[in-house]
């Protein structure tokens, strides 16, 4: 006897990702505040993966841990920060707002290509180039990070507010209606 599985195409099985982390999401212990703090640090600090080069994840539980927010939803706004290619996206706008934020015009030498070759041999002059672009890829991931982590802290809350008081609404319901049936198979 074999159970026959519905195939799913991607469109269908990222929906369902989406909707069971915030399942997930919505029944973690800790409240309201707790979870939005959570699911905003995890969604923030996944904008600093790309310009940190993944090191950003050294940070990223002590981070949650220190700032009492859930770890689990911290975990799931970071998959959820994944999942929808933000980062990637946000890349040349990043460069742009770190320009914006911290102009660096200090040219330091000449301009050579980075070469790896070169900088085995103690020549850091390719590397200084790299840096510089990087900074503001840097900043302005992290200022971007904030955005959105502010903004998403908000959206969680509202949305877990309003799904709690919506599943207690039915729980209301369903516990008035029993008593209803119980009081009329009595009579």
């Amino acid at each position: 006897m074999s159970i026959k599985h519905k195939k799913y195409n991607f469109f269908q099985r990222l929906g369902r990702a989406f909707r069971y982390n915030f399942i997930k999401l919505f029944r973690s212990p800790g409240g309201a505040k707790k979870v939005s703090l959570g699911f905003s640090l995890g969604f923030g600090l996944e904008m600093l993966v790309l310009s940190t080069a993944g090191l950003i994840y050294i940070l990223f539980i002590p981070i949650v841990r220190i700032s009492k927010g859930s770890l689990p939803a911290a975990i799931i706004g970071n998959v959820i920060g994944k999942l929808s290619f933000l980062p990637v996206i946000l890349l040349p706008f990043a460069k742009k707002v770190g320009k914006i934020i911290y102009p660096m015009t200090v040219r330091i030498g000449h301009n050579a290509p980075f070469s790896l070759q070169n900088l085995m041999h103690g020549d850091f002059s390719g590397l200084i180039g790299i840096l510089h672009g990087g900074i503001h890829l840097l900043i302005g991931m992290t200022a971007l990070g904030i955005v959105l982590g502010l903004t998403s802290y908000f959206i969680v809350h509202y949305f877990y507010e309003k799904t709690k008081e919506n599943r207690l609404t039915r729980i209301r319901e369903k516990h008035a209606l029993r008593k209803k049936n119980l009081n009329n198979n009595l009579t």
